[in-house]
């Protein structure tokens, strides 16, 4: 198990407890990234307690490379076991997650296993652009697709990717998307390229994360992720936000009071009666998008303020990747898209 660890006190200690006590897990290597708050301490002591964790504490990024990626590629090489295991600071395992991965591999004949956490929201912020996020993202990366061998889809989450050994170092390991943000979907690309099964899904009981404890910190991840996730391009820019912005519930707000004023003629009435329609159309996708995706249905309270964060912070991770730079825990990255 190979966990990056950049200025992550408020979670490390759970998530390596929680790693520590897989039994098929053989060791636990935790690469201490630079931080300047509590983490090495946290790891430190509980190095103390569980003889199967390693803490390694990395030097200077290297020209070209991502913090993340640089230090999971360290801990990757200071690895002995024949499966690797990637996940984050701020992911929880459930007993038995490791065990439930060995057995998918086996079952479905392949050497990349991944799986999507579950999201711990405690805010109104979080639950109105996270379920939004994953939303649009489930109907873009299709599960089937990516576990097809004969698609070409690829894609995973490195908070829980599980990986073997021989096919990692054969494609180059992370040393190969060194420079990516999405080092997560890079890297199953590149497996997938080489003919390597991939299982991609979205377990319950499995393993679960929260992702961001502030709206900042939240703006941050979303926005250096989100253009790139959405493809890449001008025009699959423009088409998800003509699919997502709010456009009928701005427009009905704005005639309704037209409406009241006394311009009742048959055209605004009408107009009224297609907007609301739109409006309701909407609220039901996004219901319908929120019930696949196992989330609780009374989320939909917040589709119109989801819908507006998603969209602006789609337009700020154009403009930050457009411009060649995105900033990442302290960090700044030239931008790539696929």
């Amino acid at each position: 198990m190979i966990i990056p660890a950049r200025n992550e006190e408020a979670t490390i200690a759970r998530a390596v407890e929680s790693v520590a006590m897989q039994l098929e897990v053989g060791e636990v290597i935790v690469v201490n990234d630079g931080s300047t708050d509590g983490t090495g301490a946290i790891l430190a002591d509980l190095a103390g307690r569980y003889p199967k964790l390693k803490v390694l504490d990395v030097g200077p990024l290297p020209q070209g490379w991502v913090g993340k990626n640089h230090a999971v590629a360290i801990g990757a090489a200071a690895a002995e076991g024949d499966w690797l295991l990637f996940t984050d600071a701020d992911t929880y395992h459930y007993p038995g997650s490791t065990r439930r991965a060995l057995m998918d591999a086996v079952d479905h004949d392949a050497v990349v296993v991944s799986y999507s956490p579950e999201q711990e929201m405690a805010t109104w912020w979080e639950r109105a652009l996270i379920p939004f996020v994953y939303c649009r993202l489930a109907a873009k990366f299709s599960y089937a697709r990516v576990n097809d061998p004969r698609q070409q889809d690829a894609a995973a989450n490195g908070q829980f990717l599980l990986v073997l050994r021989d096919a990692y170092e054969a494609a180059g390991g992370h040393a190969a998307v060194a420079g990516e943000i999405l080092e997560d979907v890079a890297l199953a690309r590149l497996l997938k390229r080489r003919g390597y099964g991939i299982y991609f899904t979205a377990p319950i009981g499995v393993v679960r994360t929260r992702m961001y404890r502030t709206f900042a910190a939240m703006w941050q991840g979303w926005t250096k992720n989100l253009y790139p996730l959405v493809g890449g391009r001008s025009g699959s820019l423009l088409v998800e936000l003509l699919e997502v912005f709010p456009f009928a519930e701005i427009a009905l707000l704005l005639a309704g009071p037209l409406y009241l004023a006394g311009a009742q003629h048959s055209f605004v009435a009408a107009l009224l009666c297609v907007l609301a329609g739109m409006v309701v159309g909407r609220h039901v996708t996004y219901a319908s998008a929120l019930y696949r995706n196992l989330y609780p249905m009374a989320y939909i309270e917040y589709f119109e303020v989801g819908a507006v964060l998603y969209s602006l912070a789609l337009v700020e991770s154009w403009w930050q990747t457009t411009r060649g730079r995105v900033v990442w825990k302290g960090r700044s990255y030239a931008a790539r898209t696929p």
